[in-house]
């Protein structure tokens, strides 16, 4: 297949992931009452219930062996699986916590944060637009902190851990359905353990309530086909092509918040977001404007 046609699968995957998790927060709202932990642990165990039925129909057991015993490969999905359960942690305790809309300047801050850590960690130089973007959603980040907001750790927080899965998920040796499915093999021991220590310290959620149960097994779809969708957009597309489009998830969370589940929003939180939402158009618009520049020119700025 074509670079070309690659890319727009990419593009179409990408879409499809950021959709997904725009309105993911309307599905955590549906689990009040049970605890973040149990729902990520329940999230870990279905997920893996679910991809190893995958596997068996796609038949990619052989690549799912080749992976695993790849050490470069279990190496990078260690330290991304870890990535990702914290994510989910900290996404869910804040959804359940009513900071939704923390949870969507965190994702705003996402592309930004990776253009941090290019230059930081693969020495790549910052373009004039890009400093510009940086520079106001660092702004943005200050104006928020000395708003004495306490949510801005949530959006720190997941920005970073976010950022660091995705850079280690497009240079792991694998592909998305095999990465996943060792990412959530590898934590599955913990949350079975955990789910056991609960059910013998108090009792989980699962199983008391049928509504509830029907939800957290609903956990496994929920979480591995976005996942499985951001791995293959991944594996496309540009790193920066792929920030372009995750606007589109923080956009639809911002909005539930503010419409759906009337959470405030405070002057620091505008004028953070005005100043972050003004960078990422900065950045939108410098990565149009080098896109469409001859590569000579390119290599040369």
């Amino acid at each position: 297949m074509s670079a070309e046609a690659e890319a727009r699968k990419g593009v179409l995957f990408g879409l499809g992931c950021y959709l997904w998790w725009g309105f993911l927060p309307a599905y955590f709202k549906l689990l009040y009452g049970v605890m973040p932990t149990e729902v990520v642990a329940q999230r870990v165990l279905w997920s893996v219930a679910l991809l190893v039925m995958l596997i068996t129909v796609v038949r990619r057991w052989p690549h799912l062996r080749a992976a695993a015993l790849n050490p470069q490969a279990i190496k990078i999905l260690l330290c991304s699986s870890l990535l990702i359960a914290a994510n989910w942690l900290i996404y869910i305790w804040a959804i359940g916590a009513n900071h939704v809309l923390e949870t969507s300047l965190g994702y705003f801050l996402n592309p930004l944060v990776n253009v941090v850590m290019g230059v930081a960690l693969l020495k790549e130089r910052l373009t004039r637009g890009q400093g510009i973007a940086v520079a106001l959603a660092a702004a943005g980040v200050s104006v928020l902190a000395l708003g004495a907001t306490s949510g801005l750790w949530i959006s720190l927080a997941l920005a970073l851990t976010f950022a660091t899965y995705g850079l280690l998920r497009k240079i792991a040796p694998v592909d998305s359905l095999e990465g996943l499915m060792i990412e959530t093999l590898l934590l599955s021991p913990v949350a079975a353990l955990y789910l056991w220590w609960l059910s013998a310290h108090g009792g989980v959620a699962f199983g008391s309530d049928t509504r509830v149960s029907v939800l957290l097994a609903l956990g496994g779809i929920v979480t591995a086909t976005p996942l499985l969708l951001f791995a293959a957009a991944a594996r496309r597309l540009r790193y920066s092509t792929l920030g372009l489009l995750q606007y589109l998830a923080p956009t639809i969370q911002f909005l539930l918040a503010v419409l759906a589940y009337g959470e405030k929003l405070t002057t620091a939180h505008i004028v953070c977001f005005v100043l972050i939402w003004s960078g990422l158009a900065v950045f939108a618009l410098d990565g149009l404007r080098r896109a469409r520049m001859p590569n000579a020119v390119k290599l040369a700025a």
